[in-house]
C-alpha cells in the first residue's frame, strides 16, 4: 500500500513530526510505501474562487502556477492520504487549509456548466494530529471537516490519531505515544486492505 503523507507542520523536529516518524517506521516494517510532502516547503496559493477548474474534467484545471498540481498528482497515485498536522486555532495549519480548499473544489467537478467526476474517488483518508487540548475539544472541528470533505469527494475516511501536548514541562514523546502511533499505522493498513463493496 502506498501512502501520501501531507505534512502540515512547519517544524521538522516538532511533535507532529515525532509522531509521524514512529508511524512511518511501523508502516515500512509492514511493507507499506510512503512519500512525505512537507507543505511549508511548497508553494500553495489560496483558491481564487474563479471556477476555471470546473471546465476541465480530467485534471485539476487550476489557473494558478504553483505546486498544487504536483501534490495532487501524488495524492492521486497513492492508495491512501494521511494528513499530518498540528492543530492551530481548532483547525489545520495554513498551507494544509489552502491545499484542502484547492483539492476539494478543483478535484470535484460539480460546479460548472457540466457535471463531472470526483477525481480522488475511492481514496482512503486519515489524519495524524497534535494539539494542546483533549482531542474532543481541540481536534474535533478538524475531524468533522475531514469527514465532510471525504463524503463530498467520495473518499473513505478511516479515522484520526490525535495526541495532546501537555505543555513544555512534560516531554511530548514517550513510549506510550510511540506505541500508539505504531498501533495507528497497523490499524490504518488493515482498514485500507479491506475493500469497500
Amino acid at each position: 500500500m502506498r501512502l501520501c503523507v501531507l505534512m502540515g507542520s512547519p517544524r521538522r523536529n516538532g511533535n507532529t513530526a515525532a509522531l509521524m516518524n514512529e508511524f512511518l517506521d511501523q508502516w515500512a516494517l509492514l511493507g507499506g510505501e510512503s512519500q512525505v510532502i512537507w507543505l511549508y516547503d511548497r508553494q500553495i496559493h489560496a483558491c481564487l474562487g474563479c471556477m476555471a477548474c470546473q471546465e476541465c474534467m480530467d485534471s485539476l484545471g487550476c489557473v494558478q502556477q504553483d505546486d498544487v498540481a504536483d501534490i495532487f498528482g501524488e495524492m492521486a497515485r497513492a492508495d491512501g492520504i494521511l494528513l499530518a498536522t498540528p492543530i492551530y486555532a481548532w483547525y489545520c495549519t495554513p498551507p494544509m487549509k489552502a491545499l484542502v480548499d484547492r483539492v476539494v473544489y478543483a478535484g470535484n467537478k460539480k460546479y460548472g456548466t457540466q457535471k463531472g467526476p470526483a477525481l480522488l474517488e475511492g481514496k482512503c483518508v486519515a489524519s495524524l494530529t497534535t494539539c494542546g487540548y483533549p482531542a474532543d475539544k481541540g481536534a474535533d472541528l478538524w475531524e468533522e471537516g475531514l469527514k465532510r470533505l471525504c463524503r463530498h469527494s467520495k473518499m473513505r475516511y478511516l479515522g484520526m490519531f490525535c495526541r495532546r501536548d501537555l505543555g513544555r514541562e512534560i516531554p511530548f514523546m514517550n513510549e506510550e505515544a510511540a506505541r500508539d502511533a505504531r498501533a495507528f499505522a497497523r490499524s490504518l493498513l488493515r482498514m485500507m486492505e479491506v475493500k469497500e463493496p
